[in-house]
């Protein structure tokens, strides 16, 4: 608990967190804005295209934007954070980690069956 308050103490000592903000998928049709939400930070989706509305009501989400994508994000170690994704095409959750791999470039890493299963994307400041 300690090194995670340290980590994010550092982290707001250079200014924002630096997954804070708005940021969009590769494909650009999810915009999701991350901020402090408790002791953790989250996710919730602001913009979505038509596509991506469709698809996550097929899986079972009504409503895409203002959905929680990402939950309870606490700084682990080496720029990580680890947290929870919500899948909504899936209709699934799991367990995540963002990385910041450059300026203004979010590595977004879910994974499923225990680790086993994991996919990455890379997202990209919406600002």
């Amino acid at each position: 608990m300690l090194l995670t308050l340290t980590l994010m103490l550092m982290a707001v000592q250079d200014g924002a967190v630096p997954i804070e903000g708005r940021w969009k998928n590769p494909s650009g049709s999810v915009i999701v804005s991350i901020a402090a939400c408790g002791e953790a930070y989250c996710g919730t989706v602001t913009s979505a295209s038509d596509g991506a509305k469709a698809d996550a009501k097929r899986g079972g989400t009504e409503a895409l934007v203002g959905t929680q994508l990402m939950t309870g994000f606490k700084a682990a170690r080496s720029g990580k954070w680890r947290g929870r994704l919500f899948i909504p095409d899936l209709n699934h959750r799991s367990k995540a980690e963002l990385r910041m791999i450059g300026a203004g470039q979010l590595k977004v890493t879910g994974c499923m069956v225990g680790r086993m299963i994991c996919k990455s994307q890379i997202w990209t400041k919406a600002d």
